[in-house]
């Protein structure tokens, strides 16, 4: 815990990035220094390594470096273990220091803390001092942030750990995965440091943190923990080839055709398009089958930078001429998560030789001539090519000019043939011109000698295709001479080409064979007889045809050649001398018997020792017969001459003489090319002589390639010549074979060079993914699933496959491509459609079958492929099958995701289509042409198996309708090629509904401010025609108004154009010259479902900013009155602008201010985002203070409708407003009014109640109407209302007349109830409001006359602190309202009951009557009446004073006053205001004296709350005959009806009379006294017990005078008298009178026999008639009221909770007094009256 204290704070915001400070251990810790006002001291002064029982001087050392003398004094430590010298001030000039030794003192082992202060004139500075045990701390980093990094990789960061204690702590890491340590543990002296090292090596992407612990200390191990934060990526490598469009990766990478030989480089991008470097590796595609790799990359691995890109070479080295290769490269990034596959292409191309012409002819010469002719040859590949003709020039009779060369590319060479005969013979030599990587190419050179004895046939180039075609056909073994006999004797014919046949009978109708040319290489592999390479039967064969003679000194070797004649015929061999060479023949001319051989010595004879010597002898064989053209006698039976060659090599060095050193480039191909198993394939090798000296060869076979033949194996190469070699194998097995040949060169055994090649046979194989079996995922039916499908070719043959299925299964199985060819190594991928018809599970067969692509090779082969699938049937649906989006703004969007459910075995593609429905009020040729409100992300898709899928849909609703859309779907089933598709029924899928909302805003409630605050609700509500407002703000909007849906600065004009056909008038009304603004509140509620933006747009709050110069100055005066208006703000909105929630309310208030006479009217657009916008005329009238101004809201009035044939119409009111400073005189101008009732036969339609009368300032005056229609129709009349000294204004009374007997009386007044729409209960309040009532309008409803009507209003106030006094002002004339309590004081936070009852005359009445009740704080009051009172006295105290003006006042003052007494301010009366509410008197007063005025204390302004009144009266009649039901819901008091004609008026007016002088406490009393007695009396069980005992005691005397027949007489009066309740009744004196008959009569003594059941049923029917009279019903009706009215209050204080549960045991009362004084007055047992805490306020 003491090293938390004294460690660093560790920030955890901060974290290690790159390098480290270093910190300052507490040891060095006072080297730091501070500076206070020009004073430097270190910071802390510490103590390290003390001991107990010794004193530790440290001196603390300040120093001025201010350029003035600095003055301070200290304060010593506090604590006794720091001591110090005694303080003194100390004075130190600029740059001068002082030290202050500083004695610690330790008394127990532990840390101590102290300071020293220090003080100057600036201020104060301390210095700390510390003494600290020895112990173990470490300062670490609180966080280090590593570098991103990708998967599988590695990043590290490095952070230092420094031990800032005074011990050697050893620290061990404990870290967690992927985060490590290096090193995990070590041991740091005190002040040393070392470097830790982070490495973070992720194999899952994300955030990762870890919090690394290091443990420290000795016994007690402490711990610091550092967090290590790091992000891991996923890397992502794409493959690019270079050269192509940017943006487009590719991952096949074509070399086209390289010349064989070389080596060709392209390059790859691999891009990183991720923020991690990543590390890849490059890798070929492992393939046991090829041997040699013709591909290779430079980078087996690398890194990628983030956002970067690797150059990754790949070379091509091809050696096969024609092949083409295939191989495959992996990018793997780390961890093997990502692979990209490339592949490369190439193919090989090599020269292209041909000759122009395949023979030469010499024709003939003479012995000892020679002849030249010309040759040329070309190279069509652009590829060079190594040419050499397989002929010694120097030993033969025909020679070349340039015989071996390198031929460039596309060129052509004219090589010159010479003919240089020996012998008179015909010659004819086939001589292989072979060409480096191409087959030889092959030329006959042919001509004919003479001499002057021998003239031989001249050898033709028909001769030569004769004889070919004759050698297939057998004949060539027969000399000329034999042919010519046997054609003679018709043993052989001619063909049509001229070549000879044997008869068809003999040839057993066989066709003629024709000579076909022989492959190249097995042409030049021909050995003749006994080999198996022969292609035809030799005629004249040599042995040997190479030698080697060895070391050969002088004299000469010699070598017996053996040739065999093989013909029918006999032959002449004449060798063909050459005198510059060391070998010859002898003889050199024979004649060869047929079938028979001779023996040639070849002699070797060389001139030079340490020489090489090599040469080949050329002979001719021919047949004897053709030595002279006499011999011949058909041309066809011409033979040429057959060639004969030996290869001869020697050399004299001696056996221990080092042979000449050759220098030669050696080209060798690694492999044979691909061949079938069984089948011959040949390459070439070419030996280069790049030495000025002759090189001989000789290859010797091994018995390891016994299969492979060299040509030729012997021989030499000119010096700056080359030598082409022919190699051919036969492989007969796929067994890969290694065959290694020695060259041996200039005879010399230390220079043999090995040739290593290696050799295959191909044999069909094609490898099937999957190990040749397919699966398909169910699928269901009707629909089809393409798959690809790899086939390779693992041959280094191309080869083409042909696919086979069942004619059955090709409905539901295809394959494209089904034919095709695959190179060597490639991989094609195939696409394989399964289309199920079926529910099954399927097993089908299908049957590749392979050949290789060269026609000579018929073999084939066929590999079985097993697909797998199943056919099923699958259904999708919705999560949820309904989906209610709710409201959605019209014109807005919704979005929300539709999740299918895919429960089925089988992948789906579905195809969904929508079906839209409206519910509401619309016109369905409208929206028939709306489009679609519902929008699908994609309307088609795929589900795979036991999965689901979202779809997005966008609702955007046009209109303000409930849309229902119905989503369907179909299974889409693309089938394969060349079937139709299919759809399936379409099923339903779920059903979405959304409702198109516009933003509604509805006016809730308004009240008035300043001068308007004498206004009643109704009459502002009418100024506003707020209901209109609301009444269009319930609309749509047109689409106008949505030409801008949000508020926009969109106009260039000061008047902007108007989008809204809909203009409300919001009129001010009017006030006189600079009083105060009339403010109007306004609620705004939002009572749509979506949020509500609103904006009041003056004119310049539409108009755009524009620069001045592009302005219209020239102003209309319209645009000049509302410039004036909004410059001078006039008008004014606050807010102008919200958002409203859904139910959430706002106030708005707007004002007019006074400032101007005359008539302000200013347009503001009220614009809803999204919604409606309406355009309101903001108009108010100032009028001056000595102006008679009456305001009309309207010049027109509608009455309500009254029913024709009425006996009597209600009464209605017209209201009008003064808003001037004067009281106001008008008069109605009945002209008209008589004009009406002469037209409507002399019957009063309109009749003016109030034709003249007078307004007060700032009140409104009533003007009473009756209108009685004749006729159902409307009636209109113009009437004139003078304003005495003012102005004339027309007003238009309208009234509309109907029949009862059509239209009902309850539909009118419903009407008339409803039109006032303003709401029931207060939800404004305004600034400085104290109290609310709970009800702003009451509505009584209709109610017949002579009823009373109540209702209950609470009066709550809402200060916490205060409590407010109450005044109720009572205006009504006509009607007797009453209300109690009239005026009180309610607590602060409490509510007081007030009850309204309303007694309407006798003549039916429109009621709408405005109550205000005057709410003072009573604080302000209590305080106004003080003043009052003070005033008044001294009002009182001035009127008695006086003043004395005699000049010896002092004397007399000093013997009778002691003291001077100073009078107070003259006493001024304040003239009553005549100004309306809200003027104030802005003029200062004129005496200058006057601040000395003591005026009198004006009463605190009132806040006046109204009450709104409105009821609907009828006649009894009139109500009964419309509103029977209701009637008996009404209490008709009885004082009121007139039910008898004999009833006197004057004692029903002398009992009003003393009812009326009754005051209201003394009635109170009466009927609470009344109340208990009968309670008691009920409840007194004695009482009870003696009313019992009365009806057995007897008949008393004065009942003997009363009769019966007197009492039926009686009965039948009072019930004739007082029928019902409902009916008329008698009054209190004539039931009097009929209690005293009936007493008499019952004393009549007729009637004393009756019996006690007679008794009995009489006193019932006095009860019943006691219960019939006025006065008990009456009581009846007051004690219920009253009960009631204590049950509300009770209720509202909270002492009876209405809502309760009753009771199941009742308790026992818990007095037998009075109910009303018991302390609950109802009994607990009785049930809750039904009522709601809503109800408690609306009795």
């Amino acid at each position: 815990m003491l090293a938390d204290l004294h460690d660093e704070p560790q920030n955890s915001d901060c974290f290690w990035k790159s390098g480290f400070d270093r910190k300052v251990s507490p040891r060095k810790a006072k080297k730091k220094k501070a500076i206070f006002w020009g004073i430097e001291v270190p910071e802390t002064l510490s103590w390290h390594d003390w001991k107990l029982g010794k004193e530790v001087i440290k001196h603390l050392t300040l120093k001025n470096v201010h350029r003035k003398a600095q003055k301070l004094s200290y304060r010593c430590p506090s604590t006794p273990s720091f001591l110090t010298v005694f303080p003194q001030p100390i004075t130190l000039n600029p740059g001068m220091s002082v030290s202050l030794p500083v004695v610690f003192r330790p008394s127990e082992k532990r840390d101590y803390e102290d300071s020293i202060l220090f003080m100057k004139a600036e201020g104060e500075f301390s210095v700390s001092l510390h003494a600290l045990l020895p112990r173990c701390c470490l300062s670490i980093p609180a966080a280090v942030q590593l570098p991103v990094c990708a998967t599988y990789s590695a990043t590290e960061a490095v952070f230092p750990i420094s031990n800032v204690g005074d011990l050697s702590c050893i620290f061990d890491w404990e870290t967690s995965g992927p985060f490590f340590m290096s090193p995990e543990s070590g041991t740091l002296k005190p002040g040393a440091k070392c470097l830790v090292k982070v490495i973070f090596k992720p194999e899952v992407a994300g955030v990762h943190y870890a919090t690394a612990t290091c443990w420290f200390g000795g016994e007690e191990k402490q711990k610091r923990t550092i967090m290590l934060k790091a992000l891991a990526k996923y890397p992502c490598l794409c493959v690019s080839v270079t050269g192509k469009k940017p943006g487009k990766f590719q991952d096949v990478l074509y070399f086209g055709s390289v010349p064989v030989g070389t080596t060709v480089e392209k390059s790859v991008e691999i891009f990183n398009v991720s923020v991690v470097d990543a590390p890849c590796l490059i890798e070929r595609a492992e393939n046991p089958l090829l041997y040699g790799y013709v591909f290779s990359c430079n980078v087996s691995s690398d890194v990628v930078p983030a956002k970067g890109k690797l150059l990754l070479c790949i070379r091509f080295q091809p050696q096969v001429v024609g092949e083409h290769s295939t191989d495959y490269f992996t990018i793997t990034s780390a961890g093997c998560h990502l692979k990209t596959v490339l592949k490369v292409v190439g193919s090989c191309k090599g020269p292209s030789v041909s000759l122009h012409q395949h023979s030469v002819s010499f024709d003939w010469i003479n012995l000892g001539e020679s002849l030249m002719r010309t040759l040329k040859i070309s190279n069509r590949s652009d590829v060079p090519a190594y040419y050499q003709f397989d002929i010694d020039c120097k030993g033969s009779v025909f020679s070349l000019d340039r015989p071996s060369g390198v031929l460039e590319g596309t060129t052509t060479l004219t090589l010159k043939v010479t003919f240089r005969p020996a012998h008179p013979i015909t010659y004819h030599r086939r001589v292989a011109c072979l060409v480096h990587h191409q087959e030889p190419q092959y030329v006959d050179f042919f001509g004919t000698c003479h001499s002057d004895t021998a003239k031989p046939p001249i050898l033709q180039k028909r001769h030569l295709s004769w004889y070919r075609t004759n050698m297939v056909r057998g004949l060539t073994f027969y000399p000329p001479d034999i042919l010519s006999e046997m054609l003679k004797s018709e043993k052989l014919q001619m063909d049509e080409k001229g070549a000879l046949m044997l008869p068809p009978e003999i040839s057993e109708d066989q066709p003629p064979k024709e000579y076909l040319e022989p492959n190249a290489m097995a042409e030049y592999f021909d050995k003749g007889e006994n080999s198996k390479l022969a292609l035809f039967p030799a005629h004249v064969s040599v042995s040997p045809r190479e030698y080697d003679f060895g070391c050969c000194v002088p004299p000469q070797k010699s070598l017996s050649l053996c040739v065999t004649n093989h013909t029918k015929g006999n032959i002449i061999v004449a060798w063909t001398p050459n005198h510059d060479s060391a070998f010859y023949v002898r003889p050199e001319i024979c004649e060869v018997l047929p079938l028979k051989s001779s023996i040639f010595h070849v002699f070797c004879m060389p001139t030079q020792v340490n020489s090489l010597y090599a040469a080949e002898l050329e002979g001719f064989a021919v047949y004897k017969v053709m030595r002279h053209y006499n011999n011949i006698e058909d041309d066809a039976t011409i033979c040429p001459s057959w060639c004969l060659t030996v290869r001869l090599r020697a050399h004299t060095y001696e056996a221990k003489q080092e042979h000449i050193i050759p220098q030669y480039i050696l080209d060798v191909p690694k492999t044979f090319p691909p061949a079938v198993c069984d089948t011959d394939t040949y390459c070439s090798v070419l030996l280069s002589n790049t030495s000025t000296s002759l090189i001989t060869f000789s290859v010797n076979y091994t018995e390891e390639c016994p299969s492979v033949l060299v040509k030729p194996s012997l021989g030499h190469v000119i010096p700056g010549g080359h030598q082409i070699f022919l190699l051919y194998t036969h492989p007969v097995t796929t067994v890969l074979q290694q065959h290694v040949l020695s060259l041996e060169l200039n005879s010399y055994p230390a220079y043999t060079k090995e040739m290593v090649l290696q050799s295959c046979g191909q044999s069909l194989r094609l490898l099937l993914e999957g190990d040749g079996i397919f699966y398909f995922k169910p699928l269901q039916i009707g629909t089809s699933s393409t798959r690809m499908y790899t086939i390779k070719n693992c041959t280094r043959l191309p080869m083409v496959f042909t696919w086979r299925i069942r004619q059955s299964d090709r409905k539901v199985l295809s394959v494209s491509p089904t034919t095709g060819i695959l190179q060597p190594y490639e991989a094609m991928a195939q696409a394989w459609t399964f289309s199920p018809d079926k529910e099954t599970k399927y097993v089908l067969r299908a049957v590749v079958f392979v050949k290789w692509k060269s026609p000579e090779s018929p073999t084939d082969a066929h590999y079985v492929l097993r697909v797998v699938g199943e056919g099923a049937v699958g259904t999708i649906r919705a999560h949820k099958d309904y989906l209610d989006l709710g409201n959605v703004l019209v014109g807005d969007q919704k979005s929300y995701s539709i999740v299918l459910l895919n429960d089925g075995i089988c992948t789906l593609n579905y195809i969904l289509s929508v079906e839209q429905l409206f519910t509401g009020p619309h016109d369905p040729e409208e929206v028939r042409s709306d489009l679609l409100a519902l929008e699908l992300e994609h309307s088609r898709g795929t589900i795979p198996a036991r999965s689901k899928a979202s779809v997005r849909i966008k609702v955007r609703p046009a209109r303000r309708l409930q849309y229902t859309w119905k989503i369907r779907y179909d299974i889409c089933a693309p089938k394969a090629a060349g079937l139709a598709n299919v759809k399936e029924k379409e099923e339903f899928l779920c059903r979405v509904v959304a409702t198109g909302v516009y933003p509604i805003l509805r006016i809730t409630d308004a009240c008035t401010t300043g001068t308007a605050r004498s206004n009643t609700k109704m009459h502002i509500w009418k100024l506003f025609s707020l209901d209109t407002l609301n009444e269009y703000l319930e609309r749509d909007p047109t689409p106008g108004e949505l030409t801008y849906k949000v508020p926009t600065r969109h106009s260039t004009c000061l008047i902007p154009p108007v989008y809204t056909p809909l203009l409300l008038d919001f009129d001010f009304g009017s006030a006189p010259v600079d009083s105060q603004p009339t403010c109007v509140m306004l609620l705004l509620e939002n009572k749509g479902v979506v949020p509500v933006d609103w904006a009041f747009l003056f004119p310049s709050d539409q108009k755009m900013d524009i620069e001045r110069w592009a302005e219209d100055v020239d102003f209309t005066p319209q645009e000049l009155h509302q410039m004036r208006i909004q410059d001078n703000q006039l008008f004014s909105v606050s807010p102008k602008s919200g958002t409203l929630l859904p139910g959430q309310e706002e106030s708005v208030q707007l004002s007019h201010r006074h400032d101007f006479i005359g008539n302000d009217r200013l347009p503001v657009l009220l614009k809803i985002s999204h919604g409606r916008e309406i355009l309101l005329t903001f108009s108010g009238v100032t009028v001056e203070h000595d102006q008679r101004y009456v305001h009309f809201a309207s010049t027109k009035h509608v009455f309500a409708p009254v029913a024709v044939g009425r006996s009597h119409p209600p009464t209605q009111i017209y209201k009008l407003y003064n808003g001037g400073s004067m009281p106001v005189t008008f008069e109605v101008q009945l002209d008209n009014l008589m004009k009406t009732q002469e037209e409507n036969f002399q019957h009063p339609v309109f009749a003016c109640l109030t034709p003249r009368g007078e307004i007060p300032p700032g009140e409104s005056g009533h003007i009473g109407w009756i209108f009685s229609p004749l006729e159902a129709k409307t009636y209109t009349v113009d009437v004139v209302i003078q304003i005495l000294e003012g102005d004339s204004t027309q007003i238009t009374f309208q009234g509309v007349g109907y029949n009862p007997n059509y239209v009902e009386e309850a539909a009118t007044s419903r009407n008339f109830f409803s039109s006032a729409v303003i709401p029931g209960s207060a939800r404004l309040t305004v600034p400085g409001q104290a109290a609310t009532l709970s009800h702003s309008r009451i509505c009584l409803g209709n109610i017949p006359d002579c009823t009373k009507a109540g209702r209950l209003v609470f009066l709550n106030n809402i200060l916490k602190s205060k409590a407010v006094v109450f005044n109720w002002q009572i205006n009504a004339k006509e009607m007797v309202l009453e209300i109690a309590p009239k005026s009180g004081v309610v607590q602060p936070g409490e509510s007081i009951p007030c009850f309204i009852t309303l007694e309407p005359t006798r003549n039916p009445y429109f009621c709408r009557i405005n109550l205000v009740c005057e709410v003072y704080i009573q604080e302000s009051l209590v305080q106004y009446e003080r003043d009052l009172h003070k005033w008044e006295k001294e009002k009182e105290r001035q009127a008695v004073e006086f003043t004395i003006t005699e000049k010896d006042l002092d004397t007399k003052k000093k013997l009778t006053f002691p003291s001077v007494v100073s009078t107070l301010p003259p006493i001024k009366s304040q003239p009553p205001p005549s100004q309306p509410p809200g003027y104030t008197e802005r003029r200062l007063p004129s005496d200058k004296d006057a601040s000395q005025v003591w005026v009198k204390p004006e009463p605190p302004t009132p806040l006046s709350l109204h009450l709104d009144v409105s009821a609907r009266s009828f006649a009894i009649e009139d109500f009964l005959s419309n509103f029977a039901l209701d009637f008996p819901r009404y209490f008709l008091s009885r004082k009121l009806v007139d039910g008898s004609g004999h009833r006197n008026r004057t004692d029903t007016e002398r009992e009003r009379l003393a009812l009326a002088a009754a005051s209201k406490k003394e009635l109170e009393v009466v009927t609470d006294i009344l109340a208990g007695v009968i309670r008691s009396l009920l409840e007194n069980g004695h009482f009870q017990k003696s009313v019992r005992k009365i009806e057995d005691e007897p008949i008393p005397y004065f009942t003997q005078f009363h009769s019966a027949k007197s009492a039926e007489l009686q009965d039948s009066r009072q019930g004739s008298t007082i029928p019902s309740r409902v009916s008329a009744s008698t009054d209190l004196d004539h039931e009097k009178d009929g209690k005293g008959r009936k007493m008499s009569q019952e004393a009549s003594p007729s009637d004393l026999p009756e019996s006690s059941e007679t008794f009995h049923h009489k006193q019932l029917r006095v009860k019943e008639i006691i219960s019939r009279q006025p006065a008990v019903g009456n009581l009846v009706e007051l004690l219920l009221e009253n009960t009631l009215q204590n049950i509300m209050i009770e209720a509202s204080r909270g002492e009876v909770v209405l809502t309760a549960q009753p009771r199941v045991i009742a308790l026992p009362p818990s007095c037998q007094g009075c109910l009303c004084k018991t302390k609950n007055p109802l009994p607990k047992s009785l049930p809750p009256l039904g009522l709601s805490c809503a109800t408690e306020q609306r009795w």
